[in-house]
């Protein structure tokens, strides 16, 4: 089978891998389509935390079954999602059901080799039935469930006056989930034709910051900060400015991963009593809201993919995308 290979930072190639031969217990599947996220460009670029070289990415998936374990109830030519999370089942995380921050957890495209490949074999239980979604909707489920995680890590209500700090497909997926949980919703992106093009699709408020956290920010909230602030930026910097924009009594979620030490003022952030949350993957109960959202026609996902290529097209796009990134919310690669 043909693969995509992330060899070592900054390159990519397509190679002929042998196919998998999957343990019995697991299906084997047909990737059909793979979003590319952050996660992957990071990849690419060398700067992920939890990763050895080679690797063949790709953890947003729609898959087709070509065979599955007896018993398990699923067919060949079923379409599903992918969890990418494989999970060990027995550590403590798991038993308090987070399996999403499993000890011993295996992202499948980070952790072991991923979908961006002709094949690929995975437990059964992480096949997620999508009946009445497309294909490009199936891919789009995971990148959307972590935004649908950290909001409800968040708590976020009505009440909430909700600030999200990134506006890549993570923070869209943040912005998405918290105004849909009925809180009042600001993007801020240094990017500021990105921040507009995000708020304009899921309806919600792009606002500037200045170096010194200008009064178009502040004003979003009279003055007071905000209830919740998410930060999806992958900047250190970014993220230790994120304390600042957060109200007195407020919850500041870190759903970026980065590899240095994040650092805060405590004074400031006792004065202010805030709730400090750390948000990774997501679970099958996440997964299950995204759905459920795509099925009421609240997830605009034809206007979310603005970019599509193919294994050959991604060993050049994905360089390029990392680079230039004018115009685009989400890539997908086509398969078969």
């Amino acid at each position: 089978m043909e693969a995509l290979v992330c060899v070592e930072p900054g390159k990519l190639i397509v190679e002929k891998r042998p196919a998998p031969t999957p343990d019995p217990s697991y299906a084997l599947v047909r990737p059909r389509r793979v979003g590319i996220c952050g996660t992957d460009y990071h990849i690419f670029e060398g700067k992920h935390p939890f990763l050895q070289y080679p690797r063949i990415m790709g953890h947003e998936l729609a898959v087709e079954v070509v065979h599955a374990p007896a018993g398990s109830g699923i067919e060949p030519g079923q379409s599903f999602a992918v969890n990418p999370y494989l999970s060990c089942g027995g550590c403590i995380a798991c038993r308090r059901g987070k399996p999403n921050c499993c000890v011993r957890v295996s992202v499948l495209g980070v952790h072991q080799d991923g979908g961006m490949a002709g094949l690929l074999a995975v437990p059964p239980g992480n096949l997620i039935p999508i009946d009445g979604l497309s294909l490009d909707q199936a891919a789009s489920v995971e990148f959307l469930a972590i935004g649908a995680h950290a909001v409800r890590r968040a708590a976020v209500t009505e009440q909430d006056r909700v600030l999200v700090v990134g506006t890549g497909p993570i923070g869209l997926g943040v912005a998405l989930f918290s105004r849909l949980s009925g809180g009042a919703v600001a993007v801020l992106d240094r990017d500021t034709d990105r921040a507009c093009a995000t708020a304009a699709i899921l309806g919600v408020t792009p606002v500037a910051a200045d170096a010194d956290g200008s009064p178009a920010l502040y004003g979003f909230t009279s003055g007071e900060g905000f209830d919740v602030v998410f930060d999806a930026t992958g900047s250190p910097s970014a993220m230790e400015r994120g304390f600042d924009y957060t109200a007195h009594g407020g919850r500041y979620v870190l759903v970026s991963v980065v590899k240095e030490q994040i650092r805060f003022m405590d004074p400031d952030f006792h004065r202010k009593e805030l709730t400090l949350l750390g948000s990774r993957n997501a679970t099958a109960e996440d997964f299950g809201r995204v759905i459920e959202a795509m099925r009421q026609g609240s997830v605009p996902v034809d206007r979310l993919i603005t970019h599509r290529t193919d294994l050959n097209g991604a060993v050049g796009d994905i360089p390029h995308w990392t680079n230039e990134k004018a115009g685009l919310i989400k890539a997908i690669v086509e398969i078969g």
